[in-house]
């Protein structure tokens, strides 16, 4: 059975970018009738926070992303050491004592000649008295895996979005795996937790395209067969002109985007369809499941513009059955309200200003020159019941005892009504307010 996982770190709120893989690994999983894991990659203790898993949690949730099963890498710790100690005995993993000074000197003085700053393997030479000696001076070792980099070795693989992709190994230094304190680092416990639980596909972003060649030498080194995992990597967001997405937008999280009133169904839609030629639709994400296609991703970067994904958001509203709508509601709104107000909207909170509009009260509107106007106004306004053919007759009246017509007749009425200088229609919105409130408005 095909089996995915989404593998955020718990040191701070989701944002658009982890909500676009973990969107794409839902939806690749559940296509394919396979299982999604939801791992929590909570080793780094000093910046991992049970605030932000219970966020995690929520947040996608409220996407509507649900998974198949859920462990913490904290709660794995002897998995990693027990793996650490069978790479130590295969010579796939070395022991280390250079300083951060010491190392930082290395590469200032390769970069010197010319040469890349990669680590030198100087403790490979290391003699087992040396090594000895170091542990009685009180040093610890950290340790590096040895790349399959001799003859310029490379590790090659058929991306599901990129396609045929190659890493040469002997271009990159030998990675550090567990630190001196014996704590596992991401490249090593995430290839040991894959191994372990029986991931099949990864999908995650491009900027892991070098990680994944190192993690695939790992994995070769513990016994996985190269086969048995399969790697799909999507092109980084940029801004809406195509550079770099800037910290402001790149850190947009989903908490943010749920408080300013952006729907979810908003964003999986737009989510959904970037880098891909399909128009995006508002949906959930099962509703979304028909149309996904990992294989129609585009490899250039797609653009992230906050303005097309409102621009869904205000198409998802104006659709919105009452039914969908009540919950987010004021108390005591209707149907009737709803479908006067919900075209006006780009935001669910911004209900809230119209059923002040309708029911509460608006700060006048100074007309002074309108004041004649306005005078007819009140003598023209007809008494209740009001319905949706209130509006039309006033105005037709009003146009006949003034002359006045377009802006000139409209504007002085919806500004005394509602306060504002656009809105929903009138005709639907004035049986709302009714006469009472109505007469008020325009004699203040």
């Amino acid at each position: 059975m095909m089996k995915l996982r989404f593998a955020p770190s718990p040191t701070g709120h989701l944002h658009v970018g982890n909500a676009r893989i973990a969107l794409a690994n839902w939806l690749f999983a559940r296509k394919s009738g396979g299982e999604l894991v939801l791992r929590l990659d909570d080793t780094d203790t000093g910046r991992s926070k049970v605030e932000y898993v219970t966020a995690i949690e929520e947040d996608l949730r409220w996407l509507g992303l649900e998974w198949d099963s859920m462990f913490r890498q904290s709660d794995r710790l002897p998995a990693y050491a027990a793996a650490a100690e069978r790479l130590k005995k295969s010579g796939h993993l070395y022991p280390c004592f250079e300083s951060e000074e010491e190392l930082a000197y290395k590469r200032e003085l390769r970069l010197k000649q010319g040469r890349p700053p990669l680590y030198d393997r100087a403790a490979l030479k290391m003699t087992e008295e040396q090594y000895a000696r170091a542990l009685e001076n009180g040093k610890q070792p950290y340790w590096r895996f040895k790349l399959a980099a001799s003859g310029g070795g490379s590790v090659d693989w058929v991306d599901g979005v990129l396609g045929p992709r190659s890493v040469k190994l002997s271009a990159i230094s030998d990675p550090v795996l567990v630190r001196a304190d014996g704590s596992p680092l991401y490249t090593f416990t995430s290839v040991v937790d894959d191994l372990e639980t029986g991931v099949t596909h990864v999908v995650r972003g491009e900027d892991h395209v070098t990680n994944t060649g190192v993690q695939l030498d790992i994995w070769r080194a513990l016994g996985g067969k190269m086969e048995a995992l399969h790697f799909a990597h999507l092109p980084l967001l940029t801004d809406a002109d195509g550079g770099p997405l800037s910290k402001r937008i790149g850190s947009l999280s989903l908490r943010q985007l749920r408080r300013d009133g952006v729907e979810a169904a908003s964003i999986t839609g737009y989510l959904a369809a970037l880098g891909t030629s399909h128009d995006p639709f508002p949906g959930t994400p099962r509703d979304l499941l028909p149309s996904f296609d990992l294989m129609s991703v585009s490899h250039s970067s797609p653009r992230f513009d906050p303005r097309q994904m409102l621009a869904l958001n205000r198409k998802f509203l104006h659709g919105m059955a009452f039914e969908d709508a009540k919950p987010h509601l004021p108390e005591g709104a209707d149907a009737a309200f709803w479908e006067a107000v919900r075209d006006n909207l780009d935001l669910m909170p911004e209900v809230k200003h119209w059923w002040d509009v309708v029911h509460g009260h608006i700060a006048p509107v100074e007309q002074p020159d309108q004041a004649e106007f306005l005078a007819s106004a009140i003598n023209l306004l007809p008494a209740e019941p009001y319905d949706a053919t209130t509006w039309p007759a006033w105005t037709d009246a009003l146009k006949a005892a003034t002359g006045r017509k377009g802006k000139a007749l409209f504007m002085p009425l919806r500004l005394a009504l509602t306060g504002e200088d656009h809105g929903p229609d009138l005709k639907t919105l004035l049986p709302l307010i009714g006469r009472e409130k109505a007469l008020n408005r325009l004699r203040a």
